[in-house]
């Protein structure tokens, strides 16, 4: 039978995620997202002009001035209705995509609903909701799907899949069973395209293949090497227990790149986003390089988000800079052909 919801709870825990990924050391170590084993070939003579560069793209068929989401974070108390207005406002101003934190709260507890209906600071921005995809087991279905989409008036819907995350949070969700069924009955009925997310342990091919087959439309691979949720939910912990097993999954997942090349492989021409552990510009050029269409960072937008909107903007500046110098110092002036040119080369 499934627990009764308490929305106190739901929020609670909001506030406790924001503080614990800013404050306590939540990174994965011995996993990495796997990037640094890829190298791009320096070309000394690149035949462009700087203003010959063009890092815009398009996704789930939206403008975007650079190939970047700021990854699904927060919402649902006070700080993080701060931070959605910070990000979403940095989004319109650099016209790329950006994903809110579950909404689960905002269902269950509707005046915090503000703290994500950021459209107005982002009117024509790439914008994704998001739920839980093993909500559709407690009680959620498509009326709850579409009141979140409306909240934020969505382009698309991230259902995040979050198996070891629910399984070491205290009074976590964790009847997975059937959802993918489930996913396929939701992807058949809703008016906007579904992407599904891992959290940070990363999306295999195999079921990347499954779930493609049942209607997501694309895919975040969200692997491992970044923040890792396991840790999140053992320093949340209320017995030895769950702190045990944070820290013995703290390194559990599927490294990112790993991930964005094997999904490519069996998924030619699926949306793909990479994001996991990517840190700045490089990361993302290399993911790019990978098979990525878009690639998405969480840590570093909300460590500068929580400091100022001078400092989103100058995160902002600094990734579409390094991933320009990328273009320049390969010879590309574009997206496409930096995908094609074979600069990135495996070191090992």
């Amino acid at each position: 039978m499934n627990a009764p919801i308490n929305s106190t709870q739901t929020q609670s825990r909001k506030a406790d995620h924001i503080r614990i990924c800013l404050e306590e050391d939540v990174q994965f170590h011995q996993t990495t997202n796997g990037l640094e084993r890829y190298r791009f070939t320096h070309c000394c003579l690149p035949e462009l002009d700087r203003h010959d560069i063009d890092i815009s793209t398009t996704f789930l068929g939206k403008y975007l001035s650079a190939p970047l989401l700021i990854s699904s974070m927060t919402g649902g108390t006070e700080q993080a209705g701060i931070i959605n207005q910070r990000l979403a406002e940095v989004a319109q101003h650099y016209k790329i995509a950006m994903g809110v934190g579950s909404q689960r709260v905002a269902v269950e507890k509707p005046q915090v609903a503000a703290t994500f209906a950021i459209r107005k600071y982002a009117p024509d921005v790439l914008l994704f909701a998001n739920v839980g995809a093993v909500q559709l087991n407690y009680k959620y279905g498509l009326d709850q799907c579409l009141q979140i989409i409306d909240m934020l008036e969505a382009d698309a819907l991230i259902l995040h899949i979050n198996p070891l995350q629910e399984f070491i949070q205290p009074r976590g969700d964790t009847n997975f069973r059937g959802l993918l069924d489930k996913i396929a009955n939701l992807c058949a009925k809703l008016p906007v395209p579904v992407i599904a997310k891992e959290v940070g342990n990363g999306i295999s091919a195999a079921m990347a293949e499954k779930l493609i087959a049942a209607g997501v439309t694309a895919i975040d691979v969200a692997g491992a090497g970044g923040t890792s949720w396991a840790k999140v939910e053992g320093e949340r912990g209320e017995n030895a227990l769950q702190r045990t097993l944070g820290n013995t999954f703290a390194d559990w997942g599927i490294p990112t790149a790993e991930c964005i090349t094997s999904i490519r492989a069996i998924a030619p021409d699926v949306p793909l986003i990479a994001s996991g552990g990517l840190r700045h510009g490089l990361d993302v050029a290399k993911a790019i390089a990978l098979g990525a269409d878009i690639a998405g960072l969480a840590m570093p937008f909300l460590q500068a988000a929580v400091l100022s909107e001078a400092a989103l903007h100058d995160l902002a500046e600094v990734l579409i800079a390094e991933i320009t110098t990328v273009l320049f110092c390969t010879g590309n002036a574009t997206l496409h052909q930096l995908k094609h040119s074979g600069s990135l080369q495996r070191i090992e």
